[in-house]
């Protein structure tokens, strides 16, 4: 049903304005006090293969939301009701700001993907936290909370940037991730060269033991699939030297190649990230580099290209603990959490797994 209502509607109306639409509803009926618990037990998955325990989070399943698509926290546990096992809001940054100018947000249906130029738009870290601290404890999923660079901060203040997100939204995450590898603020993607990225993730973690008092706050590092083998690897290493939880991979791309969409239609949207089915194979890739280099203390989810439940099988068996996805929501519609996560855990049984956890890296090396 959804995917006629895709093809024949949905795809004839922009992108960021069905957005608005969609996010609005979902937060009507799955976040109502009157219908959400409903819609949870309907939509949330509740196969004991499925959940696990990831840098001392409990996750009810493995797969989550990743950032982009709640940048404000206005529907978290409307997003938690539609059976994601964690939601990752953001990307927030330290100064509130409106982003790039619209339109921003395509969709090549042809390629099942999307290309965004947003620029990191949301009401700041201060407004976001207020959110946070008035959301009811039930029915609270686990939550993410990625954190960028604002795009007035420069160069030199990016540390003291992230230091604010990291002080305000702490203690409201149960993890945070720091994203350095979006291609929509400049001199965003500079910060990914270790030289420049330690120091920033020292600052932020240093901020994070200060503000959150009783328990630690895991930490991670959010990369791009355009990085170099050897940069990726540069990464991982840095990730195990400063004791880091892991690491996200992989954010949006700037290649257009191999996308089915024809080429003039493709340039005439301009700049911006390409996600969804595109990266599957390459996203692949980083994952099983990552787990070679990381070893198995350290946690890796993986993002990029995930649409069914056999996409985060492969993933989690190459060496994600846990999966996010996003454009596959996008196309998959409120009822797809539920079609994923009925997927792994058949394929989990399937191969006689006892968890997820159990799953984590048995593919062979390549």
């Amino acid at each position: 049903m959804y995917d006629l209502l895709f093809r024949h509607v949905l795809r004839r109306i922009p992108a960021e304005p069905i957005h608005g639409v969609a996010f609005g509803a979902i937060r009507g009926v799955a976040g109502s006090r009157l219908t959400g618990p409903r819609v949870r037990t309907l939509l949330t998955a509740t196969d004991p293969v499925l959940r696990t325990r990831v840098f001392g989070v409990d996750f009810p399943n493995p797969l989550g939301l990743a950032a982009g698509f709640d940048k404000d926290a206005k529907g978290p546990v409307a997003l938690g009701n539609l059976g994601f096992g964690f939601v990752e809001l953001g990307t927030i940054t330290a100064r509130p700001q409106p982003g790039n100018p619209k339109p921003r947000l395509f969709r090549l249906p042809d390629d099942k993907a999307l290309v965004n130029r947003m620029g990191f738009n949301n009401s700041g870290a201060d407004a976001v936290a207020a959110r946070l601290t008035a959301l009811p404890r039930e029915g609270r999923p686990v939550i993410g909370i990625n954190i960028g660079k604002s795009k007035a901060a420069s160069p030199d203040r990016a540390v003291d940037d992230y230091r604010h997100s990291a002080r305000v939204l702490g203690p409201h995450a149960d993890y945070v991730v720091v994203n350095v590898s979006s291609p929509n603020t400049p001199g965003l993607r500079d910060l990914q060269q270790v030289s420049v990225l330690s120091p920033l993730l020292e600052a932020v973690r240093e901020e994070l033991v200060a503000a959150v008092l009783g328990r630690t706050v895991p930490l991670l590092v959010k990369i791009t699939t355009d990085l170099a083998d050897d940069e990726v690897e540069a990464v991982a290493d840095m990730a195990v030297d400063l004791g880091l939880d892991g690491v996200v991979a992989t954010n949006t791309t700037i290649s257009r190649e191999g996308l089915r969409t024809p080429k003039a239609e493709v340039d005439a949207l301009g700049a911006g990230g390409v996600s969804g089915l595109p990266l599957a194979e390459v996203a692949h890739a980083v994952v099983g580099r990552l787990r070679n280099r990381l070893g198995a203390e350290r946690t890796i989810i993986s993002v990029g290209g995930i649409f069914t439940g056999e996409d985060a099988y492969h993933r989690i068996r190459a060496g994600a603990s846990l999966v996010q996805a996003y454009t596959g929501f996008i196309y998959g519609g409120a009822t797809w959490p539920r079609r994923v996560n009925r997927d792994l855990a058949a394929l989990l049984r399937r191969d006689g797994q006892q968890s997820v956890a159990t799953a984590v890296g048995t593919a062979p090396t390549p």
